[in-house]
């Protein structure tokens, strides 16, 4: 079925964790409704705008990352492009950063 496409481990695990996080919040949601709240984004935002901004910001992380990952190789010195691991890890802590502080 999805053979089309090159599903890599961590970028399965993405697309899980995300599948997961919206189960979650829709559990969440409905067991203990949210309220606006102001944290260091520039307007009043529910959990559920905190989820959306997070994952946005992850995505652009992880598009980054690829864009750049061959220059991040080169100015380094290295003999192969890094990991996706690392802007998976980033991603997930800036997006946990905003879903907190936010």
């Amino acid at each position: 079925m999805f053979s089309w496409m090159v599903w890599t481990p961590p970028t399965a695990i993405f697309f899980i964790c995300i599948a997961l996080m919206l189960a979650g919040m829709t559990i969440w949601e409905l067991k203990s409704p949210t309220t606006l709240r102001k944290g260091f984004l520039p307007m009043a935002t529910t959990r559920g705008d905190r989820l959306f901004i997070g994952l946005l910001v992850a995505a652009y992380i992880n598009l980054g990352f690829l864009g750049l990952a061959g220059v991040i190789a080169e100015r380094l010195g290295l003999q192969q492009e890094p990991s996706i691991w690392f802007s998976f890890v980033v991603s997930m802590v800036v997006l946990v950063l905003i879903m907190r502080k936010g």
